[in-house]
This record gives C-alpha cells, sequence and structure tokens, in this order.
C-alpha cells in the first residue's frame, strides 16, 4: 500500500480539522470537567464548614457533580471524540471497535446513572432526617431504605442498559418473574423479615434507642437490620428477634412515654376516726403537688376491706425519664409515711391465716372406728 492510499484510508479519512476537532473535544471533556470538580467539591466543603448553604437544587446539582466517575468521564470524552469522526462501515476492524466502544460506553453510562440515583436517594433521605430534627425511628430505617432503593436502582439500571443494547428484556423479565416464585417459596422466611423490616421502615414504630418490651423481653433497640432487629437488655445481653417475630408481637414502646402514672394503695386501720380519713386525700394531694413536674390524679378511700381501709393514690410524672420518676416516687413515699405519723395514723397489716399443719399442732387425731 502506497502512502497515498494509507492517506486515503479508513484510518485517515477524516481531515485534518475533524481529528482536530475530535482531540479538542477529548481534551476539553477530561480537563475541564475534573478541574470543575475539584472546584465544586471545595465549595462544598467550604459550605459545610460555614454551616450556610445554596438552595436545595444547587446543593443536589454539585452533589452529583461530585458523583461523577472518572471512568465516566474518558467515556464521555472518548464519545464526544468520536462523534467528530467518520469510520465507513466497510473497514471491519472500525466497526468492530466502534460496537465495542458503543457497548463500554452504554455500560458506563447507566453505572453512573445509577450512582447519581443512589446519592439522590442519599441527599433526600439525609435532608429528610434533618428537617425531622434527628428522628431516631428514621435513623433506624436509613439502612433499610438505602437497601430497598439500591435494590430497586441497580435493577432498572441493568434493564435499562441490556435494553439499550439491543437484547429483548421482555423473556428475561418473564423468567425472573418464574424463578422469582421459585426463590420466594424457597426463602420465604428471609422474604418475610425483608418485608417486616419495610413496615417498620415505613410505619416507624420504634427507632434506635427506644426502650421496647417484646414477648417477656425488655431492652433499649440497638440496631434495626434487613432481617433482625437487636435489643440490649437491662441485664447486659444482646437479644437478636427476626422483624417477622416483631411485628407480631405486641410491642410496648417505652420511649415513646411523654410521662409515666403512678397508682398505689395505702391500707390504714379501722380505729382510724373518720375526720383523720377526710383530712389524708387533701394531705396526699400537698405531698404530690409539692413536687416538679407532677399532676396529681386522685386520693380515694375506695374500699373497705375485711382488715383495712384502702386508699388509692393516682398521679403522673410529667417525663419519660424512670430515674426522675423513681425519686418522684420515693420521695412523695417518704413524705406520706411522714404526714401520717404526724396524724396518728396507723398503716394496717395483713393477718395471715393459720394453716393447717398449724391448726393441728397441739389437737389429737380422731380415732377411726
Amino acid at each position: 500500500m502506497s502512502l497515498r492510499d494509507f492517506w486515503d484510508s479508513e484510518l485517515v479519512w477524516n481531515t485534518v480539522g475533524d481529528w482536530v476537532l475530535a482531540l479538542l473535544a477529548f481534551l476539553i471533556t477530561f480537563t475541564v470537567v475534573p478541574l470543575l470538580k475539584r472546584y465544586i467539591a471545595a465549595r462544598r466543603r467550604r459550605w459545610a464548614e460555614q454551616q450556610v448553604g445554596p438552595p436545595v437544587a444547587i446543593q443536589l446539582a454539585t452533589l452529583l457533580v461530585e458523583r461523577t466517575r472518572r471512568i465516566f468521564l474518558w467515556a464521555v470524552a472518548l464519545y464526544l471524540a468520536a462523534s467528530q469522526l467518520e469510520f465507513p462501515p466497510r473497514l471491519t476492524l472500525a466497526s468492530r471497535l466502534e460496537h465495542g466502544v458503543q457497548i463500554a460506553i452504554v455500560l458506563i453510562f447507566w453505572f453512573q446513572v445509577g450512582l447519581w440515583a443512589m446519592a439522590a436517594a442519599r441527599f433526600a433521605i439525609e435532608r429528610r432526617q434533618r428537617a425531622a430534627r434527628a428522628d431516631p425511628a428514621l435513623a433506624g430505617s436509613i439502612e433499610i431504605i438505602f437497601f430497598v432503593v439500591g435494590l430497586v436502582v441497580w435493577t432498572m439500571a441493568l434493564l435499562l442498559a441490556l435494553d439499550n443494547l439491543g437484547i429483548a428484556i421482555k423473556p428475561l423479565l418473564a423468567g425472573l418473574g418464574i424463578g422469582g416464585i421459585a426463590v420466594a417459596l424457597a426463602v420465604q422466611a428471609v422474604l418475610g423479615d425483608l418485608l417486616a423490616s419495610m413496615s417498620i421502615a415505613l410505619d416507624k414504630p420504634f427507632g434506635i434507642g427506644d426502650a421496647l418490651a417484646v414477648d417477656g423481653f425488655v431492652g433499649t433497640v440497638e440496631h434495626i437490620g434487613v432481617k433482625s432487629t437487636r435489643l440490649r437488655s437491662v441485664s447486659g445481653e444482646q437479644i437478636v428477634m427476626s422483624n417477622a417475630d416483631v411485628l407480631k408481637s405486641r410491642v410496648r414502646n417505652f420511649g415513646r412515654m411523654s410521662e409515666r402514672r403512678s397508682a398505689f394503695e395505702l391500707a390504714v386501720t379501722y380505729d382510724t376516726a373518720p375526720e383523720v380519713l377526710r383530712v389524708i386525700p387533701a394531705a396526699v394531694r400537698t405531698i404530690i403537688e409539692a413536687q416538679p413536674k407532677t399532676r396529681f390524679e386522685r386520693c380515694n378511700l375506695l374500699t373497705c376491706g375485711p382488715t383495712a381501709l384502702q386508699f388509692e393514690i393516682v398521679y403522673f410524672t410529667l417525663t419519660a425519664d424512670y430515674q426522675q420518676y423513681a425519686n418522684t416516687q420515693q420521695t412523695v413515699l417518704i413524705g406520706i409515711l411522714e404526714r401520717f405519723r404526724e396524724l396518728g395514723v396507723q398503716f394496717a397489716t395483713p393477718v395471715l391465716a393459720p394453716t393447717p399443719a398449724r391448726a393441728a399442732v397441739g389437737s389429737t387425731p380422731a380415732r377411726s372406728s
């Protein structure tokens, strides 16, 4: 092949201007965009240090630019450079190379779209969490939400990439449907826990840090996972429960309490004077209302029992803190004891009925006939 034939061949079939434009497109894309990424990353760090930021749309746009991978920039630069050139279809090597480049660009493009979608989802969820002032229920369900979002995003990205490559995805979807049914039957327990975790993430019945009572187990939520929820019991050990079992149980969430109710009874003797009995409710009320963050409900003589007069006292501690509730209860009980001594009120003591063994002591057994 002569030099003129090589010059006129398909490899250099484009003009010098076309090659210059392709080179400029490649260089500009692969140099200007990375510099822009670095500038945006520096601006985002400055916004984080100053704790101020631009509008939400600009924050999201800068986040997506920062999450752009270098391999995607390579693909874009190569695509823009190749778009400035023409390769005749009769050149076998060039056509094969062009086909391989197209496949790589499609896969890289949808991979980058998946990364952008995941970054946007994380941005939206974290913004929702900040707006909710770090809601512990939302904090516990973030990983579950990310897992579900990631599963949907990457499945859609894969299917769209296959569709762009000319692969018929309808038979694939049908096969996945049949295979999915078989897999679902085989791992229905795992899928049940996964669906239960999604229910916890959406309904948010409890969050990390909440104190729960589930089927006789009491503990503080440490982790809410895709398959299980982990509690730290009051005695120190970790309790692992599947999410499906948690949702099937009646859960008592002490972490959502806004106040605590205290109800107890006092038994006084029958020889207490009626005028003293009338003073007792007002005296108990004064003692309870003297405590901070309390709301008096009632104090009544409700029962005349066989051995004592039963007073029932009910009040609320206006906080969910158990330590403060216990301190208030202790102060109230000591105050009642002191006041009852001043009034001369005696507490009734339970009378134990004699057991059959005690009744038989000293008796002569009957002689059988």
